[in-house]
């Protein structure tokens, strides 16, 4: 291993042809400098530098050493700089349904980043029910889930309106064929209760994580789905009202911490949140 004091000693002295004048630039005695030069060749197993010529020269190894050395250095000067750099070394777990990370979301994300830049934030988006039993587990340290009901720790809770939809100008026959999340997922258990209760047939036709796959293939009418109705504007979709109207779902936030970082981002999040649902 080559010292970096070492090496800097040499390239100082290779750049001013002088180990006094080398001296006086790194602030140490002429002895001194000798000495690390001499270690340096001491480590290397040959004279780096030619003592006899004025302005002293380096020799031929010292020239082949000259330009790693500079490298190396530099790559020193690089790494303490960014290890001095306190962005991104504080991590927030935010986890999140995919419709919930709108634009304007993650507009107010970057804004805070600007205001924080030693904070992360890792996001997560998935179904509702994961992303509970995650947060509950100590793997976020903020949550946004959609349920029928906010527990009692939430932080904010907000209603969002969900109803039929199908895609325009399609006559459904029998059995009815249904676009829905896969299996745990809330509108998927919802869409289920109410088509037995209106003692119809069905089928699953199509089954994705992504809201925005079953948007579009309701779109293209593989089928029904039951949705948040501010998610299809927009789409080329129709309510579906011949299973009348369904109780609004609850948009709840979650937050391990009240202070600090985490409840900042939180109760920003929370006005995002009212901005878009409003307030109950």
């Amino acid at each position: 291993m080559l010292d970096p004091r070492l090496l800097r000693a040499f390239v100082t002295i290779a750049d001013t042809g002088s180990f006094t004048t080398a001296a006086d630039r790194l602030h140490m005695t002429q002895s001194t400098i000798s000495q690390q030069v001499a270690r340096l060749e001491e480590a290397i197993g040959r004279p780096l530098i030619d003592r006899a010529a004025r302005p002293v020269q380096l020799t031929a190894t010292g020239e082949r050493l000259l330009g790693h050395a500079r490298r190396i250095l530099a790559l020193q000067s690089e790494a303490v700089t960014l290890l001095a750099d306190t962005a991104g070394t504080a991590s927030v777990r935010i986890g999140m349904p995919d419709d919930i990370a709108t634009t304007e979301m993650t507009r107010m994300f970057a804004a805070f980043s600007k205001r924080h830049r030693e904070v992360r934030l890792d996001v997560t988006t998935g179904l509702s029910i994961d992303l509970t039993k995650r947060y509950r587990g100590g793997e976020f340290d903020i949550v946004v889930v959609k349920e029928g009901a906010p527990s009692s720790d939430h932080l904010a809770a907000y209603p969002e309106p969900i109803a039929w939809y199908a895609a325009e100008d399609i006559d459904w026959s029998d059995p009815v064929p249904l676009v829905t999340f896969p299996p745990g997922g809330l509108y998927r258990d919802a869409m289920f209760e109410r088509i037995e209760r209106e003692r119809k047939r069905w089928y699953v036709a199509f089954t994705s994580s992504s809201l925005g796959s079953v948007l579009s293939a309701v779109e293209a009418g593989l089928g029904l789905s039951l949705l948040p109705s501010g998610t299809t504007r927009g789409r080329q979709v129709r309510q579906f009202t011949e299973f009348g109207t369904h109780p609004a779902m609850v948009v709840s936030l979650y937050s391990w911490e009240a202070g600090g970082i985490v409840g900042e981002l939180a109760a920003e999040m929370q006005l995002a949140l009212k901005a878009r649902f409003g307030a109950t």
